[in-house]
């Protein structure tokens, strides 16, 4: 009987030690990607003193990673109307190339998607530890307001 339990505890030790050697070979790798969506109040195109940030605006991130695993991610927008997903996980398995895309807008008034941002695809080349910024998602309202003509 007491055979038997030094065979187990020393089954246990050999496992825990092998699984100790294997997680420190395992290299960790974290990203980060993140970006704005704001409200184009004039429909301009451009980000002038009337427009706003969306707070609590859906987006949606694909990633492949380089074992091609598809991951999908989804975010919303904080009261600086910006969203993130992070990710850690091992270097092997990392982000190769990603698709951002806006969802909805849960503002009253701006919830038309602008023109062209329907999707930004890039290559995520990033480092360990370092973000990849996306260029502002736009909705803008059914009718503009007056003042913008």
């Amino acid at each position: 009987m007491e055979a038997q339990r030094k065979r187990k505890v020393v089954m246990v030790l050999t496992l825990f030690v092998m699984m100790t050697m294997f997680f420190s070979c395992v290299r960790a790798w974290t990203g980060e990607i993140h970006g704005r969506v704001v409200c184009d109040v004039c429909g301009d195109s451009s980000i002038g003193p009337e427009d706003h940030i969306l707070e609590g605006a859906e987006v949606a991130v694909l990633c492949i990673t380089k074992s091609g695993e598809v991951l999908n991610y989804q975010a919303f927008t904080d009261a600086k109307g910006i969203y993130r997903v992070a990710e850690t996980m091992p270097e092997s398995d990392r982000w190769d190339a990603c698709l951002a895309r806006p969802i909805s807008s849960f503002h009253e008034r701006c919830t038309h998607l602008g023109d062209g941002t329907s999707g930004i695809k890039f290559s995520y080349s990033r480092p360990s530890g370092y973000s990849h910024t996306i260029r502002p998602f736009v909705y803008r309202p059914a009718n503009a307001p007056l003042y913008c003509v």
